[in-house]
């Protein structure tokens, strides 16, 4: 009897080892879902762009689209989600450049023609690296407004908390990785497994310019509850807005988005035309 207890707890034991062991190694393929692309595939959209390649100092590359519009009142660095790569996310360059907005994005390593080991860090890095040559290019970073939508939010927070942007637009981001995750794994140790854990509740108490949230109130992939838990850290630099209906993939199906995201783009101006009334 002893021998057989013994035997089915070193199984449990052993069965939980190779859980977290699948966990800890699997992470790239759990939360990334990159499309990958061929160096000759050519982009196509109805709006002009260019197409930028960054060689890191690592030896990795970071493939970019930078679209342009006359006179624009600056840039968005729309720092996109977990899946498919800019190939499809440039559709979302239409949002901004009709709104008088540079539009750029993209590809994380391993995803498009973006090359090169990943992790947490390297994610930074390479973010920090872009927007550093998009403040030389704008001339100014009071020109460059941070846009980070779903697992782009927490790394777009982590870029504003170092730098002095416009502003910070975050589109259904989670409270952190960590804590999102948490969720799922709570029979796992998480907290010292997670390869990123990617704390938007710790940036987000460090960026000092306007932060605004744009969630769906009936996202089921990151709650809105999750926003409401950033909006509680620094309510006095945060405004949230539901997108009343919106799910966590469809918040441009919805014209309170785009009513939204004009105002939040041309908040200055909306300003000065209240106080000359």
């Amino acid at each position: 009897m002893a021998i057989a207890v013994t035997t089915a707890l070193l199984i449990v034991f052993l069965t939980y080892v190779a859980l977290c062991a699948l966990f800890y190694f699997g992470q790239d393929l759990f939360f990334f879902r990159p499309e990958r692309l061929p160096q000759w595939f050519a982009y196509q959209y109805p709006f002009p762009f260019a197409e930028i390649n960054f060689e890191m100092d690592d030896g990795g590359s970071v493939n970019a689209l930078h679209f342009r519009v006359p006179n624009s009142k600056g840039v968005v660095f729309y720092i996109k989600g977990n899946s498919r790569s800019i190939k499809g996310w440039g559709k979302f360059a239409k949002d901004f450049v009709g709104k008088g907005y540079d539009f750029f994005i993209l590809d994380y390593r391993g995803f498009g023609k973006s090359k090169g080991r990943r992790s947490e860090q390297i994610l930074h890095d390479d973010l920090e690296e872009v927007y550093n040559w998009l403040k030389a290019e704008y001339g100014s970073e009071k020109k460059i407004v941070l846009y980070g939508r779903s697992l782009g939010s927490g790394l777009a927070a982590r870029l504003a908390s170092r730098h002095r942007p416009q502003s910070l637009i975050l589109d259904c981001p989670y409270y952190s990785f960590l804590y999102h995750i948490s969720r799922y794994g709570f029979l796992l140790p998480v907290r010292w497994l997670l390869r990123y854990p990617i704390r938007t509740d710790l940036y987000i108490r460090e960026v000092r310019c306007p932060v605004r949230i744009l969630h769906g109130s009936r996202d089921r992939l990151i709650p809105y509850r999750q926003s409401e838990m950033l909006l509680a850290l620094a309510p006095e630099r945060i405004m949230l807005y539901p997108i009343q209906g919106a799910g966590h993939n469809n918040l441009p199906d919805f014209e309170q988005y785009h009513d939204l995201l004009y105002e939040l783009l041309h908040a200055e101006e909306i300003t000065v035309v209240a106080r000359r009334a």
